[in-house]
């Protein structure tokens, strides 16, 4: 009897070892790729849901992840190679490109192709119209980035001069914006997810307009890669591609509990029944990408809005700065 045990207890441990081995080597087999994204947002969730349900593992991909605040330093951190990939308003690659690099920045996955921001009102407004902003204080983003161009372009689209028409404030710095309008300042200000729904939650505020169905389609968040890096690692790119495109169909397919539950871990302080609200209101103007490729007409949009808001170093050529190779074969 005592051999019995004994022999079960070595066949048990055995088996143990030879799992925990395997999911090693399994691991071990797996490649880094160095993501540095722009900032962390539920506007993001595809991303989240490819590494929480194992899209990337399935590619053979291993996710190192970083938040990087600042399309500057992030942009820094890709051309510097401390990222491999960066998650980043598509722009980014227009400013880089104008200054002349010797490797190009190559944008080969779009991930949310709307502006993720929504007006937010002071006090509670019933029949909402833009001409209300007409001899208000505007708590803007900051200049030069995509947002801030976007509210501009909405703006002037109803006929709001950003300029002449109300006080723009856009020198406070985008991680205080939301404090500063909590602590009195503005009366409207451009916020992005969570936030507007908490201020809506704690009645701070109220959101009574969306700059991303106004602004029209946009390659507004990408993922991009130096043009090097995708010419030595192609099996990389495609491997991280096809991944996107699975957590792309899981958030569209999914019910909006099922992807606030996927995503949850990268936002531990967030109310989950509150990541649902934001995950439901991102879908249903689609802010999230369907698929990964970024077309022409998109990226004329962004040159357009760049133009207009006077930030535009000159028009860059569509084939000269994306890459939808990879993006369109993961279709076929």
């Amino acid at each position: 009897m005592k051999n019995w045990v004994k022999s079960s207890l070595l066949f048990i441990l055995a088996c143990f070892t030879i799992i925990v081995l395997t999911a090693c080597n399994d691991k071990e087999d797996l490649q880094t790729v160095k993501v540095g994204e722009v900032t962390r947002s539920i506007f993001y969730a595809p991303q989240y849901v490819a590494i929480t349900q194992g899209f990337f593992e399935e590619e053979g991909l291993e996710i190192e992840l970083s938040t990087i605040a600042g399309g500057d330093k992030t942009m820094t951190a890709l051309l510097s190679d401390g990222i491999d990939i960066a998650l980043v308003g598509s722009e980014t690659s227009i400013y880089v490109s104008a200054q002349g690099a010797n490797d190009p920045i190559k944008n080969f996955a779009q991930l949310t192709q709307t502006d993720g921001t929504f007006l937010v009102a002071r006090e509670k407004i019933e029949n909402f119209s833009w001409d209300m902003l007409k001899d208000s204080t505007f708590l803007g983003q900051r200049k030069g980035g995509m947002p801030q161009m976007a509210g501009e372009y909405v703006l002037k689209k109803h006929g709001i001069d950003p300029q002449e028409d109300l006080e723009l404030i856009q020198n406070i710095d985008f991680a205080n914006i939301s404090t500063a309008f909590a602590s009195g300042t503005g009366d409207f200000v451009q916020l992005f997810e969570p936030t507007a729904s908490v201020f809506e939650q704690e009645g701070k505020g109220h959101i009574v307009a969306s700059f991303g169905t106004e602004s029209g389609p946009l390659p507004y968040t990408v993922f991009m890669a130096k043009d090097s890096f995708m010419n030595e690692n192609p099996e990389v790119i495609e491997k991280f591609t096809r991944a996107l495109k699975k957590a792309q169909d899981f958030v569209y397919e999914s019910s909006v509990e099922e992807v606030a539950e996927a995503i949850q871990p990268f936002f531990e302080d967030t109310d989950i029944e509150l990541i649902a609200t934001v995950v439901e209101r991102y879908r249903e103007q689609e802010s999230f990408a369907k698929d990964p490729v970024l077309d022409e007409e998109e990226w004329n949009n962004l040159q357009d809005i760049m133009e207009e808001a006077g930030e535009l170093p000159k028009r860059m050529d569509y084939n000269e700065l994306v890459d939808t190779t990879f993006a369109e074969k993961v279709l076929e």
